[in-house]
């Protein structure tokens, strides 16, 4: 009996590992679309086992706007957020090295 107990632990522990990869890697739209079938799955069950806040949570994350890349402006790549991030960036100290380094394409070799 304990190994039917493991053996389905496991596989429900894999299961979950791979959902939450696959909506890690997987398309933007997917989240939303995983959060408000969850909630009203979970709004559909009795009121006895008292899911209905985690449900309301659930269906207002999915209607929510998720933050870009890196958890910002959601403008990632356009010239606004560039303008935008170098006007709220301090400027450099004197003698700090430059933010960015510039190689010219010439100057790149082979390796041989």
């Amino acid at each position: 009996m304990n190994s039917v107990i493991d053996y389905s632990l496991v596989g429900l522990l894999l299961l979950l590992s791979t959902g939450y990869a696959f909506a890690s890697l997987g398309p933007r739209s997917l989240r939303p679309r995983l959060l408000s079938a969850f909630g009203r799955l979970l709004a559909g069950l009795p009121a006895v086992l008292g899911l209905k806040g985690v449900s309301q949570r659930l269906s207002s994350a999915s209607t929510a706007k998720a933050g870009g890349a890196c958890g910002g402006c959601d403008n990632c790549g356009s010239a606004a957020a560039a303008e935008q991030s170098s006007a709220t960036q301090l400027p450099p100290a004197q003698g700090a090295p430059p933010a960015e380094v510039r190689v010219p394409v010439a100057k790149i070799g082979r390796r041989v």
